[in-house]
């Protein structure tokens, strides 16, 4: 298979994924009508870095085939969070997060020092999103209505996204930044897996 087939096979297959990334864990919710065990400060996190991420991506006309799973993303996170305000009776808070979200992405082109700051902090604000989630497993001790199977296409698309950067823009922040973000969903993947197969286990023994 040649350099190029590669490259293709992975942005494609990467696209793909992220195009049901989440639909797990939205159906997860939907089912149970419960968002316990999802953490909601690991999703706002998630979706400013998200927002930060496909900016940077965008202002210095990086090739769309290198972000374009983004929109994707920040549209599903979207309905998990609203799926999660509307569990936890708090649904009014929507329209206050989505302007704080709007005003937030338009703030970041005014100047280029602004979007460079926010690619600088993204992989921290990331980073901060997966541990918030570790947080909340830690302290409940239960899975809950977690999906194994959106953090396992994560990691994949993780993974995928360290080859085509390396091999498209090279840009060493962005690559820096899908490193850290595979080895934390790889981190939240194998908690949730031992948590739901204690859970498991208990239910047998009940």
């Amino acid at each position: 298979m040649s350099a190029d087939t590669l490259l293709h096979a992975a942005n494609f297959s990467t696209l793909f994924v992220c195009m049901v990334l989440k639909f797990p864990q939205i159906f997860a919710l939907m089912r149970a009508k419960s968002s316990d065990g999802v953490s909601l400060s690991s999703l706002l996190l998630e979706l400013i870095g998200f927002i930060a991420f496909v900016t940077y991506q965008m202002y210095y006309d990086y090739p769309p085939p290198t972000y374009l799973e983004y929109p994707i993303l920040i549209a599903q996170d979207a309905i998990l969070l609203l799926l999660i305000l509307h569990y936890n009776g708090r649904l009014w808070q929507g329209l206050p997060y989505t302007l704080l979200f709007v005003g937030g992405w338009r703030l970041l082109t005014v100047e280029k020092w602004i979007v460079d700051l926010a690619m600088s902090l993204c992989t921290f604000i990331s980073a901060g999103s997966k541990f918030a989630q570790l947080q909340c497993l830690w302290r409940t001790k239960d899975a809950g209505q977690i999906s194994a199977l959106s953090w396992a296409l994560a990691t994949y698309t993780g993974t995928a996204r360290i080859y085509t950067t390396m091999a498209t823009t090279g840009d060493t922040l962005v690559v820096v930044r899908f490193v850290a973000m595979t080895l934390l969903n790889m981190w939240v993947l194998l908690t949730v897996l031992h948590y739901q197969r204690r859970a498991g286990g208990s239910k047998k023994r009940d």
